[in-house]
């Protein structure tokens, strides 16, 4: 994957921040955006200080016109953009019947219309040239029902049917499109869901109350498990695979 372009949204932490530093790592120039300036440059920072080729781009996913302009800058700066991976995400949790109306748009501005609008700017450049790899990191959740949670899970399905109704689409032009859904990960987005010290005994073992089963494997996933999932799709050796979903969630989904 050496000499070749990639631009990787929700890059300021978690999945994000793990598969820019996948990329980078394996000689991928990679063009990092995130809404979180301070957060966004502080990571690129740390990663050009070991000499790894990131660069920072500080965009808004849900702004169609923000979005726009990055990706003109970046295919003028930096080249023509070969991979695209969609991980920027937010997690408002409550109950359907107490949820604001604010929170439900906040969700799906950036889980479902920053997808839209990533993906839309950078495959209509793809297309001419006849290539192109896109991933975006959706959820165990977008299939399976999750009690407080049905303002992300629904907004994850959404991006889901989206990725893989666009790949139908462009895959006469060469390019692929995949997901990777992963499970419960050692992220800020994880913990911010527990209340007290029981939180991650309570994700690894199930909660029976709120119809959880837990994790077979018995682990969280790491950043980097699903940035390694993230990298597959993208590579050549997934060459002949798209409108596929890898699900990454040590079993929690049961497969499925």
């Amino acid at each position: 994957m050496s000499d070749t372009i990639a631009l990787v949204t929700g890059a300021a932490g978690g999945i994000g921040a793990a598969v820019v530093r996948a990329l980078a790592e394996r000689g991928t120039t990679v063009a990092a955006l995130d809404r979180d300036e301070a957060g966004l440059r502080a990571a690129v920072a740390a990663l050009t200080a070991e000499g790894l080729p990131v660069t920072a781009h500080p965009t808004d996913v849900s702004d169609r016109r923000a979005v726009d302009e990055t990706v003109d800058r970046v295919e003028r700066e930096l080249g023509p953009i070969d991979q695209l991976v969609n991980a920027a995400g937010v997690l408002r949790l409550g109950e359907v019947r107490d949820y604001s109306t604010d929170d439900w748009t906040a969700t799906f501005a950036v889980n479902v219309n920053g997808v839209f609008h990533v993906s839309r700017a950078v495959v209509d450049r793809m297309i001419p040239r006849g290539r192109g790899a896109l991933v975006t990191v959706a959820s165990n959740a977008a299939r399976t029902p999750r009690a407080e949670m049905a303002a992300y899970a629904a907004s994850k399905a959404a991006a889901t049917m989206f990725t893989k109704s666009l790949g139908l689409e462009v895959a006469k032009y060469g390019i692929r499109c995949n997901l990777v859904a992963p499970g419960s990960t050692d992220t800020p987005m994880l913990t911010s869901m527990w209340h007290d010290e029981t939180g991650s005994e309570g994700t690894l073992r199930g909660r029976p109350e709120a119809f959880r089963i837990g994790i077979p494997l018995n682990k969280l996933a790491t950043p980097g498990d699903v940035a390694a999932a993230v990298l597959f799709l993208l590579s050549d050796a997934a060459g002949h695979i798209t409108l596929h979903d890898l699900t990454v969630d040590g079993g929690a989904g049961l497969g499925a």
